[in-house]
C-alpha cells in the first residue's frame, strides 16, 4: 500500500479533526475536576426517590447556585460544590435531611485553591517532561541517521497531534455530558504518549534498518513506505489486542477510572493512525524539504 504517497490526504484528515478540537476548546474550554479547580465533591444517596431537578433546586435555595450534579450507576448523586469546611458541610447535610429525609454522604473530598493550583502545575510539568524526554531519547536513538533531530521532532509533532485530539474530544464531552478532566485524565495522556511513542519507534527502527541495508533503491520515501507496510500487522495486532481489556473495563468499572479508560481507548485508536500515517509522513516531508508544499506554497 502506498501509504506515504497519500500523506497529504492524511494531513488533511488530521487538520480537520484538530480544527474541530481547537474550535471546541476555544468555545467550550475544559471542565476541570476539583483536583484542578478546587472545591468539594461528594456522593449523596437518599432513602426515598429524589429527582435530580429537586436536589439542584434545593442546593440553589441554600446558596449553591453553581452546584454540578451527576447521577451514578447506583442511583446516587455526585455533587460538586465550592470548597466546604466542616461546619459548612454539617450545615448542608442538616438542611438536606430536613428537606429530603435520611441521607448517606460518602466519598467526600475537598481540595483547596492552593492544592488545586499546585496539582495543575505538577500535571503540566509531568507532560512537558515526558515530551522533552521523548524528543531527547529519539534524537539520541537515531543519532547515526542523517539529521537525527528531525526524527525526534517528527515524532513529537505526531504525539502532540494525539494529545490535541484527545483534549479536543474531552472538551466536547465536557459540554455535552459534563465530563471533567482529572488526574486519571492526565495519567491516560501520559500512557498514550508512551504507547504512541513505542509504535513510532518500531516503524522508525525499521526505516533505519532498511536504510542501512540499502533497501528501497536509495529513495527515502520508498524506504519509509516499505517500512510502514512491513510493521503494519505488528502495529494493528498489538493495538487491537490492547483495546479489548480497555473496552471490558469500561463496561464493568464505574466512574472512578472512566477518564483513564476513555483516554486510553481514544488515544490508542488515534495513536495507531498517527504512528502509521502521520509520523512517518512528517519525516518524509521534512527529509525531502516539502514544508513549502505542506503549507500550500511551492517549495
Amino acid at each position: 500500500m502506498n501509504i506515504i504517497g497519500k500523506r497529504y490526504w492524511f494531513f488533511l484528515i488530521s487538520g480537520i479533526l484538530l480544527l474541530a478540537g481547537i474550535v471546541s476548546l476555544a468555545i467550550f474550554g475544559l471542565e476541570p475536576s476539583i483536583e484542578f479547580s478546587s472545591g468539594t465533591i461528594m456522593t449523596v444517596g437518599f432513602e426515598q426517590t429524589v429527582p435530580q431537578a429537586d436536589l439542584k433546586q434545593e442546593l440553589a435555595n441554600l446558596g449553591y447556585t453553581n452546584a454540578q450534579i451527576q447521577t451514578t450507576g447506583e442511583g446516587n448523586f455526585l455533587v460538586r460544590l465550592p470548597d466546604l469546611n466542616t461546619a459548612a458541610r454539617d450545615s448542608l447535610e442538616t438542611d438536606l435531611i430536613d428537606k429530603f429525609g435520611t441521607i448517606k454522604v460518602s466519598d467526600f473530598d475537598s481540595v483547596s485553591p492552593l492544592v488545586a493550583a499546585e496539582t495543575t502545575r505538577n500535571a503540566t510539568i509531568a507532560i512537558a517532561v515526558a515530551v522533552i524526554g521523548i524528543l531527547l531519547y529519539l534524537t539520541w536513538a537515531f543519532r547515526k541517521m542523517p539529521n537525527p533531530f528531525r526524527w525526534g521532532m517528527s515524532a513529537i509533532v505526531a504525539l502532540l497531534h494525539d494529545i490535541l485530539l484527545v483534549v479536543g474530544l474531552f472538551s466536547i464531552l465536557g459540554k455535552i455530558l459534563g465530563w471533567q478532566i482529572d488526574l486519571m485524565f492526565v495519567t491516560g495522556v501520559l500512557a498514550v504518549l508512551g504507547f504512541s511513542d513505542n509504535n513510532i519507534v518500531v516503524i522508525y527502527d525499521r526505516v533505519r534498518e532498511n536504510m542501512l541495508l540499502g533497501r528501497g533503491g536509495g529513495d527515502f520515501e520508498t524506504v519509509v513506505n516499505n517500512s510502514v507496510n512491513e510493521t503494519m500487522s505488528r502495529s494493528l495486532n498489538t493495538n487491537i489486542a490492547a483495546l479489548f481489556p480497555i473496552v471490558a473495563l469500561l463496561l464493568i468499572v464505574g466512574a472512578s477510572i472512566q477518564n483513564l479508560l476513555v483516554v486510553l481507548l481514544v488515544g490508542i485508536v488515534v495513536g495507531t493512525y498517527d504512528s502509521v500515517c502521520v509520523a512517518p509522513s512528517l519525516l518524509v516531508v521534512w527529509q525531502k524539504g516539502e514544508w513549502g508544499r505542506f503549507i500550500g506554497r511551492k517549495s
